[in-house]
């Protein structure tokens, strides 16, 4: 049996959705990105959000806005995907990486966070479809500390905690990516919500070369380009009717998976003040490296967690050596990433448990 760590969730409703933008006639960002970013802007919960063409570009886009730049210093978790550093390098300013609560609590650790007159902004990454647990103190942090809160919201587009409150409306700005896959795809993009209608409105003269609408050729500042397509938005449409469906298949094959598991390995913590939608099912094993390969043997693609930013080998410039990366490293070495996506049986979920289970 062979056993992928994802497969894209696209049927032919998709296909039909682009079907449409053809006899539409027009492909570029035009109304079916619109009707996308109204509905997301209601799902989310926000009044303002403006599309970028993916999710590393959308944390760009949002702390360009937000005056983000060369001599700032931005707290980045020191596990989570690169990009999450990388967008505030594109800045010029200057990632600081700070330790996760635990190996398998994977939200940054507040305890550990060293302000400077230098720190603009926190960055926190909600991972693998949970949110971070500590999310009410980092808010009550940045406001005492008179510093910026950015949300890579990422992998964690339909969560909202008890009262409604979607995820990555807390902070200044939040992000969304729409990758292959995320919960719902558009292939590649982004989406950046803003509480300011200031911040919004400097992101809609980045976004579109220094003009707010195209078709003029008079540009009142230096701006980019960060559109998208109509076949995105349709395609995002198409995904977003998908949804609930989506959602209650992630949670059976997480579900199914608790079963087969249970007592045997630990799992990432759940916040559970916040609904939670499996990105990716995440255990925790002795040794991740050998029960992947052990997996490998039989088709199986397992994965490992994010490598610790302050180990990558283009941030070793960076001396993170008298700082301690304990929880980090134990993360990585003990998380174990199982294929997760829409359509995944229960025989599937069985046979990974199986052989899970015989390699730990």
């Amino acid at each position: 049996m062979k056993i992928p760590q994802f497969k894209s969730f696209v049927d032919l409703d998709d296909y039909a959705a682009l079907k449409g933008v053809f006899e539409n006639n027009y492909i570029a960002e035009g109304p079916f990105c619109k009707e996308f970013q109204d509905q997301l802007l209601s799902l989310i919960g926000s009044k303002y959000g403006v599309f970028a063409p993916n999710g590393t570009l959308a944390l760009y886009l949002g702390m360009l806005a937000l005056g983000i730049g060369p001599g700032d210093e931005v707290v980045v978790q020191n596990t989570t995907f690169i990009a999450s550093a990388n967008s505030v390098t594109m800045t010029g300013a200057t990632p600081v990486f700070v330790d996760v609560v635990s190996h398998c609590d994977l939200s940054i650790d507040i305890s550990k966070i060293v302000i400077t007159s230098k720190t603009k902004a926190i960055m926190v990454a909600h991972l693998f479809g949970t949110v971070c647990s500590n999310m009410n103190e980092l808010v009550e942090f940045c406001n005492s500390n008179e510093i910026l809160l950015i949300e890579d919201a990422a992998q964690t587009i339909g969560i909202t905690n008890h009262e409604g409150k979607h995820c990555g409306t807390f902070g200044d700005v939040g992000t969304f990516s729409f990758y292959a896959d995320k919960t719902i795809t558009t292939a590649e993009g982004g989406f950046v919500v803003a509480k300011d209608p200031k911040v919004y409105e400097k992101m809609l003269f980045l976004r579109n070369q220094g003009r707010k609408n195209s078709g003029t050729f008079i540009h009142p500042e230096i701006g980019y380009n960060f559109r998208i397509t109509d076949l995105q938005g349709a395609l995002g449409l198409s995904q977003l009717r998908k949804l609930p469906s989506i959602i209650n298949s992630k949670i059976s094959v997480y579900r199914d998976y608790q079963t087969q598991l249970d007592g045997h390995v630990e799992f990432l913590k759940v916040n559970e003040d916040f609904a939670h939608i499996p990105f990716r099912v995440v255990v925790f094993v002795d040794d991740a490296e050998s029960t992947i390969a052990y997996m490998a043997k039989y088709g199986i693609e397992g994965r490992s967690v994010f490598y610790p930013l302050n180990r990558q080998p283009c941030y070793s410039c960076f001396d993170s050596s008298k700082i301690s990366f304990s929880k980090s490293d134990e993360c990585y070495k003990r998380g174990i990433c199982l294929p997760t996506w829409v359509g995944l049986s229960q025989e599937q979920v069985e046979y990974v448990c199986l052989n899970l289970k015989r390699g730990i």
